[in-house]
């Protein structure tokens, strides 16, 4: 039987849900910022081909990406704690948004490389936002899920553009299919900036919702300085954690496409379900992984306890993709990379939950940048990585054994530096 507590705390939850439009907006520019990520993925055989690139051409555009990228991250970290997650997202979206529809005027790797890095400076600004905002908007046990939630919009993205991108190329061409997904972000942008406000002054919340909302103690309001905030154990468990997935991610995101074009010998009119299908099992992961270790908190395990028992779960499910290669049908494979894309997702979502779990709010953003410019780092690494080895040997085992491991190192990295997950006592 439920205690008069819990009665009174579902009763306190119920008397407002506005919180939970928040999400949906975080949701769908989560998917727009991945429809515009992924789109040189998806276009990638069309580009190779009319363009002449080879497979370190495409690293080499890979690689500028993220490094403006891991730029991008630690600044916009900074830039959300100082404007807050409405200006800060705002100019995020605004600086990705003409990015990539400069896209369509390339002609060149060099100039592919400069659009991708404009995007790279201005898409990580939408994690520190994001996550800001669910910190602004929820109290501690539904972040993760909430994270999740909106994460989930990665791919949805992912699941769109390989349907929608080879449509528009047929239809138009490919500079065309830049400048057309390019105007949701500017619709997005719009609704953002006239629903967007932090809960305390929202007419749309209730004083029981805002109650709920602020249930959680007290954070300090000190703005803490990125020298102190590297001073401190928490920080790098955080990073090293994301420097040890992130470069996974972008494995996927960036080669996946390709791979499967060519070991199924697919084309641009058949490729983009198969894809599509990966990504919509990364949905499930997403939310399943939020969904979990809330669920477990609520049930009253220790935060530290329910975020790695999720993390190592995760981590197992990712280690039959070692086998992906030696799998010859296309539906098989589907289903084992889409497993490990959801382990990603759920992994990602609960590792996300980590700043604001012993972080204060004014340092979350800063810790979301550190953390994001470092797992950028490690991708700027796996991108070169992979382009020599595929240019050199045309296999992926060896990055697929990668893939099956990294969540354990990163699992092991967050568990030695940081073993209670107990707030931080910044002094």
């Amino acid at each position: 039987m439920a205690s008069s507590q819990d009665i009174t705390e579902q009763a306190t939850a119920r008397s407002g849900r506005y919180r939970w439009v928040i999400v949906a907006l975080l949701f769908a520019a989560t998917a727009i910022n991945y429809v515009d990520r992924q789109m040189i993925g998806v276009l990638k055989p069309t580009l190779s081909a009319e363009l002449g690139w080879t497979e370190t051409d495409f690293a080499q555009i890979v690689f500028w990406f993220q490094v403006a990228y891991a730029i991008g991250y630690i600044s916009f970290g900074k830039i959300v704690d100082l404007l807050g997650a409405r200006l800060g997202y705002a100019v995020a979206i605004i600086i990705w948004t003409l990015s990539h529809m400069a896209h369509g005027l390339a002609s060149s790797v060099t100039s592919f490389a400069l659009a991708r890095f404009g995007l790279g400076i201005g898409e990580p600004g939408k994690f520190p936002a994001g996550i800001r905002a669910v910190t602004d908007w929820f109290p501690q046990r539904e972040r993760a899920f909430a994270i999740g939630l909106f994460n989930a919009g990665a791919n949805v993205g992912a699941i769109i553009t390989p349907l929608l991108v080879p449509f528009l190329v047929l239809m138009f061409d490919w500079r065309a299919a830049f400048y057309i997904t390019g105007v949701l972000g500017v619709l997005w942008l719009i609704a953002w900036w006239l629903i967007y406000r932090h809960p305390s002054e929202h007419p749309r919340v209730s004083p029981g919702e805002l109650a709920w909302i602020q249930r959680d103690p007290p954070d300090p309001t000190e703005a803490m300085s990125w020298r102190r905030l590297l001073s401190v154990r928490e920080t790098w468990a955080y990073a090293l954690g994301k420097f040890f997935i992130d470069p996974i991610w972008w494995f996927f995101l960036f080669w996946l496409p390709g791979y499967l074009f060519e070991r199924y010998h697919l084309d641009l009119k058949t490729f983009g379900l198969p894809l599509a299908a990966v990504y919509l099992i990364s949905d499930f992961g997403s939310i399943a992984g939020g969904w979990l270790s809330s669920r477990l908190i609520g049930r009253g395990w220790p935060v530290n306890r329910a975020r790695k028992f999720t993390l190592f779960i995760c981590a197992l499910c990712v280690v039959p993709i070692y086998f992906a290669q030696s799998i010859d049908n296309v539906w098989t494979a589907v289903l084992v990379i889409g497993l490990a894309t959801a382990a990603h997702q759920a992994f990602s979502a609960n590792l996300y939950t980590f700043p604001s779990d012993v972080f204060p709010r004014s340092a979350v953003g800063s810790v979301v940048g550190i953390g994001g410019t470092v797992g950028a780092i490690g991708g700027m690494s796996m991108a070169l990585f992979t382009g020599y080895i595929l240019q050199t040997t045309g296999s992926y085992s060896l990055l697929f054994a990668i893939c099956a491991s990294a969540y354990f190192i990163a699992l092991g990295a967050v568990h030695l530096l940081s073993p209670k997950l107990a707030p931080v006592a910044l002094r």
